[in-house]
């Protein structure tokens, strides 16, 4: 199959790119390379042994996407490209809208121009908000505490409109739960720019010593340690839930909403003890007054992705943590 793949050099583009290339999909990239490095190409040619259309474009460029689409007969979109930190989304919220909406938008005003009417959505969690109750499952309300979470909620609105109006148009929007760990390889893994907004990737740079402590924020929740509990997916697993939803998209009716979970709950104590077990280095941490708007525990009802995809998560914290570890020790500096 023919397929855009965008942000696919970023962290969870990248892997879906090595697990898309297995089964000899064709695949053309897109990235402004905003949060991620060409570098990563190399490395999935090192891990596949195949070599990928890489495009330094930005999708909120309407003639550059229009000029891709006329030079490659697509069949279908894998749209990763996106902002995705959401203290900085506070930061620069109209920034986020730009990219996230107003790209998402243009994207799928060049998709409808060129006739390819089938498109897989990196969605996120953040769009149950802060109101609903553990397990999630599809059928919740949504709401966004952020505006991070709003653009990815207002893009979900978007497809299901879209979708609505012309019944041709078949998408899975994928919630995912918290990405974590790397390829088995060492080759790919979280690249953040600057301080990492995310646990693990804060986590393993303490160990091997880029930064000092992790900041564990409220140790007073109602949990199994009082420390905050969320639904940790490989990054693998992750990809292969693209590829499955991909798979399926023929029998896709319209837009689905799908989480993409292991179902189960881990703390941040946990993880940190884990890692100290795994890495046999110290993580240092100290205990921070709680942010708002966290929740205690958080962790997805996976269900639907099992019985619609046929998928379910397979790695566990200890794979997950061990390639985490990997990937950090042997690229401490990231690509560079």
């Amino acid at each position: 199959m023919s397929l855009l793949v965008t942000g696919g050099t970023g962290y969870i583009g990248s892997h879906t790119v090595v697990e898309l290339l297995a089964l000899n999909h064709d695949i053309v990239i897109v990235d402004n390379l905003s949060n991620s490095s060409e570098l990563v190409l190399e490395r999935i040619r090192r891990i596949t042994g195949k070599s990928v259309t890489f495009i330094k474009a930005d999708i909120c460029d309407e003639s550059a996407l229009s000029a891709i689409f006329e030079q490659y007969n697509f069949e279908a979109v894998i749209h990763f490209a996106g902002l995705k930190a959401v203290g900085e989304s506070n930061e620069i919220p109209l920034h986020y809208y730009q990219n996230n909406v107003a790209g998402t938008l243009t994207l799928l005003n060049v998709m409808k121009a060129n006739n390819v009417k089938r498109l897989v959505f990196s969605s996120s969690a953040t769009v149950y908000g802060d109101k609903n109750k553990a397990p999630l499952d599809e059928s919740l309300p949504t709401s966004a505490t952020n505006p991070y979470g709003q653009t990815k909620l207002m893009v979900e609105h978007i497809l299901f409109d879209l979708a609505k109006s012309d019944p041709s148009w078949s998408i899975a929007s994928l919630r995912y739960f918290n990405p974590i760990g790397a390829h088995s390889s060492g080759l790919i893994g979280e690249n953040p720019n600057g301080i990492p907004n995310n646990l693990l990737p804060y986590v393993a740079q303490v160990a091997v010593g880029r930064l000092a402590h992790v900041n564990v924020f409220g140790d007073d929740y109602d949990t199994v340690d009082g420390t905050g509990v969320r639904d940790y997916i490989h990054v693998v697993d992750l990809a292969k839930g693209h590829v499955k939803a991909l798979e399926k998209l023929n029998v896709i009716e319209g837009c689905r909403a799908i989480n993409l979970g292991t179902g189960n709950g881990t703390s941040v104590l946990e993880i940190i003890r884990t890692f100290e077990e795994v890495s046999k280095r110290k993580v240092a941490y100290q205990i921070a007054p709680r942010r708002e708007g966290d929740l205690a525990t958080v962790f997805a009802d996976a269900s639907l992705a099992k019985s619609l995809l046929g998928w379910h998560a397979e790695h566990n914290l200890n794979d997950m943590i061990a390639d985490t570890w990997r990937w950090q020790s042997e690229n401490p500096n990231g690509f560079e």
